[in-house]
């Protein structure tokens, strides 16, 4: 019962955040922007109803999952507005689908269990997934990873994450000896190489990230990890004197000032955003996020900084370690293996992109294109997160 209160307590706080972040909006336009509320109404009944249905159907899961994942949420779906309103109503749209996919995962899903001897349909789909960008992509931002069909554009390797995640607990679950790392070393290599054609370095870290977090977890040897950074290191030097983008990503990171009006333009300007925002920002509306390039996607976070400071990065930071608390709090509860190397799958999933697309907009490593996951405009990633989460949440409820 207690659990229950704390739960519905945090509720409340993130319907407050919304609709304050919301009314803040409104009143800064003139006339006052009804649409505003609306969004901030809308935003509320979604998240309420939505926990309403999980904890009356399904009480035993994890339901802070759902509720970091949702104030998240919230934090990008202001900040969108904030910058584009059309933008934000995309969003909101895409996030009703989420948040759908997400209950209905929980409510239609049966034990994991079952699902764990489809290791060569994961493998085909995985490679399916990833291989579409290099055959039929089209550039955007430097990166062939965006396909469209029917005039809908969205990258497949997004989706192929979820498969990769599934193929490598199937493949990792039973294992006993080096000889049944042979097989799932060659896909992840296919698939980091085609992430590599692609220009999508973003997703080559991010894959990297599940795959190592997911080799230790089923051998529990250092040594293999220690291997697979070795390779890494050396795949990426390979990289570097082949292709000519991964030159230009180190030579803006190691000293962007130079190339401020051309190259690093982008970077350049996330330092200037997030500096200028100091510690509490300029205030929600009062900024200049219009000077970052790509400031609802890749550069949101810089945008936040800027007017709502570096606290409220922190904060967003807080937030995602908490998610990634809870997602493997789950791991540990569940007992059947292949559920638990999923759940630890699809949580370092979400903290590899985190730690990614943050470390490249403060400079910390080199810049790659990605997502802030649930809080960045894009429907491929907001479906993606979700889908993952719900498959998490279900999994807490069979570790109960």
């Amino acid at each position: 019962m207690d659990a229950s209160k704390d739960e519905k307590k945090l509720l409340k706080y993130t319907y407050l955040l919304c609709i304050v972040c919301f009314l803040n909006l409104a009143i800064l336009k003139n006339p006052f922007d009804k649409g505003a509320m609306i969004m901030a109404l809308a935003t509320c009944i979604l998240i309420g109803y939505s926990y309403y249905i999980i904890r009356k159907f399904f009480s035993h899961g994890d339901k802070y999952i759902f509720i970091f994942s949702s104030i998240l949420s919230v934090i990008g779906i202001v900040m969108i507005y904030r910058i584009n309103s059309t933008t934000a109503i995309k969003q909101i749209i895409w996030f009703a689908i989420g948040v759908t996919g997400f209950i209905l995962l929980v409510v239609f899903l049966p034990n994991l269990k079952k699902f764990n001897n489809y290791k060569y349909f994961y493998l085909i789909c995985t490679l399916i997934l990833m291989s579409l960008g290099t055959i039929l992509g089209k550039e955007i931002n430097g990166a062939k990873n965006w396909i469209s069909i029917g005039g809908a554009a969205f990258q497949p390797s997004e989706f192929g994450k979820l498969f990769l995640v599934a193929y490598l607990a199937s493949a990792l679950k039973d294992y006993e000896n080096f000889i049944d790392l042979i097989e799932p070393a060659i896909i992840v290599m296919i698939c980091l190489g085609f992430m590599v054609l692609q220009k999508d370095l973003g997703s080559a870290l991010i894959f990297f990230g599940i795959s190592i977090t997911m080799l230790y977890i089923a051998t529990s040897k250092f040594k293999y990890v220690a291997a697979c950074f070795g390779l890494f290191i050396l795949g990426g030097y390979i990289s570097y004197t082949l292709f000519d983008h991964v030159k230009v990503r180190f030579l803006i990171w190691k000293n962007p000032w130079p190339y401020a009006n051309d190259k690093s333009y982008q970077i350049v300007q996330s330092l200037f955003s997030i500096a200028s925002g100091g510690l509490t920002g300029s205030g929600l509306g009062l900024g200049h996020p219009e000077y970052v390039p790509i400031n609802t996607t890749d550069f949101i976070f810089s945008s936040i900084c800027e007017e709502l400071g570096i606290l409220a990065g922190f904060a967003i930071i807080l937030l995602y370690f908490l998610l990634f608390y809870r997602c493997m709090r789950a791991a540990v509860y569940v007992q059947d293996r292949f559920s638990r190397l999923v759940t630890v799958g699809y949580s370092a999933m979400m903290a590899s992109q985190v730690l990614v697309i943050i470390g490249g907009v403060i400079n910390m490593i080199p810049l790659t294109g990605i997502t802030l996951p649930l809080v960045s405009y894009g429907g491929s990633s907001m479906l993606t997160t979700f889908f993952s989460l719900g498959i998490i949440q279900k999994i807490s409820e069979e570790g109960r």
